[in-house]
């Protein structure tokens, strides 16, 4: 019936439309303005100033003599007759005056029944306008167009094909849920022990670890149906309708017992209460309520377990976090290497490889990757070797779409002067040398001076393999890696002609550092006191101070670590960057037998040339001559 609305409006729109236009606006006014009282239509009946007279019912209509007329007592036919209407009322001498005047009368007597055509068209349009308001106001209550009702998306076990094997790299997780799969199954297995499932199960991850998928794999391994919905759909402008949704919510829920509910991105209805505007009025504190009301109330949702989603539960409030509601915390974290692994073998498999693709060497190199950047990567790689026209993905494609994700795309024909090139080619070898130099740093992956991102150059670290701590060791090296730029430009090309180009790199070595300080308790100074979150706990000056003072102490200690290994390695910093200005990337590989004074054949040159020549066609055509005849004395 739902697709034939929009038949039975535009219908309704054209009779309403033909009702209008049967009557013209014009006839109504003009009906209007001739209309006269009953007592100056028999004023002038007395005077005999009528023409003639139709009498039809309760209305009477006529046309006055012409002023001509009423002089010469004759008729002019070139003047029109003024018409005129008017109500009768009971008047017993009337027929007697309109008698005794000579005004020729008609009397009319209608069909008490009879209507016209277009009467019975307004009749009908009235009757079909009165059934679709009908119709319409049945709607507005039904659960489409209600705005106390939850939009949710209910899935049944039929429609349920995501199962525990489609979720990896978070076997921790699928163990700790496997229970509520166990308990939907059979639920007699833990009601004979007296043991209760939890009523709310909280997924916590950062974006793109799989928490949605999880809950839909719960949902297909137990059979049962699932309610997905989100913590938006809750929040609306007029206050009570979210907490209307979450009632409406449960009753449904109750109806398919047993089942599952996932709320996603539940962080948009579960903050703190109290902090919004309005106190405890605003619409997103009701509709939080109701919640707390439904998962925990006088009356036991049996069978109906709450599954949400979240990567701020420290947003969350406390009430909604209590046992009873939600019991279990279930942490997905980023997936290992050996997670990754699986993740990337899934998704290769839709696509068409080369056989020597290896998969190994690309989950290697995607550390801190998510199962959705993964996804990603695959597809890029797929659009890369497509733009290029190829048959199959290579290794290659897979390569340089991790850097094209890491580092941002390549801006080859971005012009530079010579100077600003040999600049960040120096700045760059000093991120280089300090990389392969210093302890427990992370292998050196690519240098590059081509522009990528809003980075004029850079050097991209991958490490070995999957980290959960740093020490304070690789935190001074990595510091000093940061500082190396800047100390690289000052000490080739003076103080004077130092650049702006450090500018994130000082970000990320006052990053490491304040870390270090305020959360890691890694300062003596300071000790392992938490002066993270300033707001809950707020510090006195002189500790603030105490603070900035530490932070600029292993700044300064980087500064000097890295300024002592680039001016014990001047030459070989000096190999780098002129490798870098002839052949513009470097591989890791090749930069390690570069500062170790091996021989290794580079790669090739592709558009290299080129590239430069581009970049010096913006010098002035003087200087370009000079360093033409420069080159060819060389």
């Amino acid at each position: 019936m739902g697709k034939y609305w929009k038949y039975i409006y535009v219908f309704a729109l054209i009779i309403l439309f033909f009702n209008l236009i049967t009557e013209s606006p014009n006839d109504k006014i003009e009906k209007k303005q001739n209309e006269i009282k009953f007592s100056d239509f028999v004023a002038k009946a007395k005077k005999g100033e009528l023409e003639s007279i139709v009498i039809k019912g309760d209305v009477v209509e006529g046309t006055l003599k012409s002023k001509g007329d009423e002089k010469s007592g004759k008729k002019d036919e070139k003047k029109e007759s003024q018409k005129f209407t008017s109500k009768v009322l009971f008047y017993p001498r009337l027929l007697e005056i309109l008698e005794e005047k000579q005004i020729p009368t008609e009397i009319k007597i209608e069909a008490p029944f009879e209507f016209s055509f277009l009467e019975i068209v307004r009749v009908f349009a009235t009757f079909l306008w009165i059934i679709v308001l009908v119709l319409l106001f049945r709607s507005l209550k039904s659960d489409k167009f209600s705005l106390g009702k939850s939009n949710i998306k209910m899935f049944t076990s039929d429609m349920q094909k995501v199962r525990f094997s489609d979720v990896l790299g978070a076997d921790e997780a699928k163990q700790e849920v496997a229970e509520i799969v166990d308990f939907l199954s059979d639920p007699t297995k833990y009601s004979r022990l007296g043991a209760k499932i939890p009523k709310g199960v909280l997924l916590v991850g950062a974006p793109g670890t799989g928490k949605t998928l999880l809950a839909k794999a719960i949902a297909g391994e137990a059979g049962v149906p699932f309610f997905s919905t989100s913590g938006s759909e809750f929040v609306e402008m007029f206050v009570g309708v979210g907490a209307s949704r979450v009632r409406a919510l449960f009753e449904q829920a109750k109806k398919s017992a047993p089942c599952l509910v996932f709320i996603d991105e539940i962080d948009a209805v579960g903050r703190h209460r109290g902090s919004g505007y309005g106190g405890g009025n605003d619409e997103r504190e009701q509709t939080l309520n109701q919640l707390l009301v439904e998962m925990d109330g006088f009356e036991t949702n049996t069978g109906i377990i709450i599954i949400a989603a979240t990567n701020r539960v420290d947003v969350l409030d406390d009430a909604l976090l209590r046992p009873g509601r939600f019991d279990r915390q279930v942490y997905i974290d980023l997936p290992d290497l050996k997670g990754r692994e699986a993740i990337l073998k899934k998704y290769i498999s839709k696509v068409n490889i080369l056989s020597d693709v290896d998969v190994v060497s690309v989950a290697r190199g995607t550390p801190g990757f998510s199962g959705a950047e993964l996804a990603n990567l695959v597809n890029e790689a797929a659009i890369i070797a497509a733009r290029k026209n190829k048959k199959k993905i290579s290794q290659e494609d897979f390569e340089y779409a991790r850097d094209k994700i890491l580092m941002g795309l390549e801006h080859k024909s971005k012009t530079m002067s010579p100077e600003e090139l040999k600049n960040t080619a120096y700045h760059e070898a000093g991120h280089a040398l300090c990389s392969v130099l210093l302890p427990e740093v992370d292998p050196i992956h690519k240098a590059t001076i081509i522009p990528r991102g809003q980075a004029l150059g850079l050097v991209q670290q991958l490490p070995e393999r999957d980290k959960v701590s740093v020490n304070i060791t690789e935190i001074r090296s990595n510091i000093a890696v940061a500082l190396a730029g800047r100390i690289s430009e000052e000490t080739f090309f003076g103080k004077d002609k130092i650049t702006t180009g450090a500018s994130s790199d000082i970000q990320a070595a006052t990053k490491y550092a304040r870390n270090s300080v305020v959360f890691w308790g890694l300062s003596p100074k300071i000790g392992t006191v938490y002066y993270g979150e300033r707001e809950k706990y707020p510090i006195s000056e002189e500790t603030s101070r105490e603070i900035d003072l530490e932070v600029k102490r292993m700044i300064d200690e980087g500064y000097k670590l890295a300024k002592s290994t680039i001016t014990k390695n001047k030459a070989k910093l000096e190999k780098l960057a002129k490798a870098l200005l002839e052949y513009e990337t470097l591989t890791g590989d090749e930069v390690r037998a570069i500062v170790n004074g091996k021989k290794i054949k580079l790669t090739k040159k592709v558009d290299v040339v080129k590239n430069r020549i581009e970049r010096e066609s913006t010098l002035p055509f003087t200087d370009r001559k000079v360093k033409q005849k420069e080159e060819k004395k060389k």
